[in-house]
């Protein structure tokens, strides 16, 4: 396991409940499946995957030229880790920087405290096994648990059908134990050990990293039979040599979920290694600690583990990338983007959710800066697309391409010369298909979600997506808008229209509030959305009439935050009907006028005629000006 700078207290309460893993940046356990519950303890294969050195790989993976040299990973003043060649030289894990330099002054030490790197390797490696096993358990950035046991059921029911005799063993056999090929637990285990070799030849060949196995029958027995030959190999744990590994924990805080502090409890008590845990009296035992922590640690010390292999949530993204010696050309770009989308849109139809941003992702060849020179774009997906994810793929891969391209263009001037050695695409924001949930008033309000925005980045290209979905959305807006509308009772129509609230307040562009269940809101929810919406009223077609309560409103709040001073002759409920801008521009002519002191929360009055009224604003009866045509008829 990666080692870590030294826990803290709560850091080791938390360790002591291994059995349940600690996020890492994923979406959270999606629970157990059922049929994973009810297995037999006995049928179980369960594979503990432990990459080597794991942070030192990935940064061999970024720089090769490491790989044959003595390399740590710096933490603070710790060395976490280092790869065998500085293991070699006396380097150990968590070794002060002066000590190790000491012990290897060739020692080259790299920066590992942004872990965004080997995050990023982490969640290839999980994705990676999933793709072969659904039942995927992360634990910390390098190990994960695998339930194998429906491949190995699957691989049974074929050997015997086959009636064939002879399966061998992939890696090593704890403790040399002869294997019975008449006992189907053993033939269940060794079918294990090459899935296990599949899955470790699997994630060098694709990923580059090496990494240790364990097959046994439970969690806790192959996280401890994993590292027992090291680097890069595996092996299988049959069930009599289970109590030769557990007796073989010289220290009872070797035992998986029990932490230091347990273990301080238990040392007070005497209890220093398993054999001491078995000979202590239960009652005893449950006195002191409670009955349900000392019977989870009498189940350990035996090598029992119920606990299942429990799948996080779905991935949060879906990405892929080329890596190649040089692309210097848009159509060789296209060609790329074209090879990682046929990938990726399978994936997502696999997943059964919808993207609703992509982002594209390059890499620059560079003399000085080979491996972090990269640079990205992102855009929201047109709603029109999205819509088309899961249906057939040629539908999707033209506009998509297209998009892509655009968002490649503004990072490259394809008419300049270009060396790239990287693409990679990432479809992210994944949502669930619109169903009938149920959970708060946003849901009845929302009749379509725009595409959201992912950040500053988002903005800065979201032109290249509008066009796209000008059409969808104008579409959809005038769907709408033609909604037939359920007719109120009587009674809800009074009850309205002495509150003085409109049956249709304001219409609005899709993915806001929906009119028909505006009605059968209460009304002080009406009001208060009233409040909110001053802009969008604004906005309400001729169709729906303005009643007392609206213009009110309108007129007050929208007045009152902008500061307009409306001059005596204007029509108000006029100057609001009119464009933005053309209200602009009155505003600016206004305010370049001498201070009126009279304001809109006065009902307008009629201009008298008056001999002087030219002196007094002789702007306004110039022909060209807009103003003329705000006097009340």
């Amino acid at each position: 396991m990666e080692p870590f700078p030294p826990p803290t207290e709560q850091d080791e309460e938390e360790a002591e409940d291994w059995l349940r893993p600690q996020p890492a940046g994923g979406a959270g356990p999606s629970g157990p499946s059922k049929p994973a519950l009810a297995r037999s303890a006995a049928h179980r294969v369960i594979v503990h995957m432990d990459l080597d050195c794991f942070y030192a790989q990935v940064e061999m993976i970024w720089n090769p030229e490491l790989r044959d040299k003595p390399l740590g990973v710096q933490q603070k003043n710790l060395v976490v880790t280092s790869n065998y060649e500085a293991r070699k030289l006396g380097v150990q894990k968590l070794m002060f920087v002066k000590d190790a330099k000491e012990k290897c002054p060739q020692l080259v030490l790299v920066n590992g405290e942004d872990l965004t790197a080997y995050r990023e390797m982490s969640y290839k490696v999980t994705e990676l096994l999933g793709e072969f096993c659904p039942l995927v358990e992360r634990l910390g950035l390098d190990e994960n648990f695998v339930d194998v046991t429906e491949m190995v059921e699957e691989r049974l029911k074929q050997l015997q059908q086959s009636a064939c005799s002879r399966v061998c063993v992939s890696g090593h056999v704890y403790n040399n134990q002869a294997i019975n090929l008449d006992d189907t637990r053993h033939v269940r285990l060794i079918l294990g050990s090459q899935i296990a070799e599949e899955l470790r030849e699997a994630v060098y060949t694709r990923l580059g990293l090496t990494g240790c196995a364990g097959v046994a029958a439970n969690k806790l027995l192959s996280k401890l039979v994993s590292g027992t030959f090291k680097p890069n190999q595996q092996t299988v744990l049959l069930p009599e040599s289970r109590p030769d590994l557990i007796r073989s924990l010289d220290r009872i805080q070797k035992v998986p979920g029990i932490g230091a502090k347990t273990a301080r409890r238990l040392e007070a008590l005497g209890i220093r290694n398993v054999c001491d845990v078995r000979a202590f009296p239960s009652a005893a035992l449950e006195a002191e600690l409670g009955a349900a922590l000392a019977q989870r640690i009498q189940k350990l010390s035996c090598g029992e583990d119920e606990s299942p292999v429990t799948p996080w949530g779905p991935p949060q993204s879906f990405s892929d990338e080329d890596s190649f010696k040089k692309c210097s050309s848009e159509v060789e770009v296209k060609e790329k983007i074209e090879e990682l989308l046929h990938n990726l849109l399978d994936r997502i139809h696999k997943d059964g959710r919808q993207p609703h941003t992509v982002r594209l992702t390059i890499r620059q060849f560079s003399s000085t800066d080979k491996w972090f020179n990269r640079e990205s774009r992102q855009c929201p997906i047109p709603p029109h697309l999205i819509q088309k994810f899961g249906k057939e793929s040629s539908d999707i891969l033209s506009p998509l391409v297209d998009i892509l391209l655009k968002l490649f263009r503004k990072m490259i001037d394809v008419h300049l010369p270009f060396h790239l050695t990287l693409l990679s695409v990432c479809f992210s924001n994944l949502k669930d298909l619109p169903c009938g949930k149920k959970g708060s008033i946003g849901f009845y309000l929302k009749q379509m979600s725009p595409p959201a925005g992912s950040g500053k980045r988002a903005r800065e290209v979201e032109d290249v997506s509008q066009e796209e979905g000008n059409t969808s959305w104008n579409q959809n807006y005038n769907r709408t808008r033609t909604t037939k509308s359920r007719k109120l009772p009587e009674e809800k129509q009074r009850q309205l229209k002495e509150a003085g609230i409109p049956p249709c307040p304001f219409h609005l562009p899709p993915g806001d509030i929906d009119p028909q269940v505006f009605r059968e809101l209460p009304e002080d929810i009406q009001r208060e959305m009233i409040l909110e919406k001053p802009e969008a009223m604004a906005s309400c077609s001729s169709k729906c009439p303005t009643r007392a309560l609206e213009k009110q409103v309108l007129e007050e709040k929208t007045s009152r935050q902008a500061g307009i001073v409306f001059p005596p002759h204007v029509d108000t409920k006029t100057f609001y009907e009119l464009p933005a801008d053309v209200q602009e521009e009155l505003i600016a002519e206004w305010r370049n006028q001498r201070p009126v002191s009279k304001t809109m929360d006065k009902p307008p009055e009629k201009p008298k005629a008056s001999k002087g009224r030219r002196n007094a604003a002789p702007c306004l009866s110039q022909s060209n000006s807009l103003l003329r045509y705000f006097k009340p008829q």
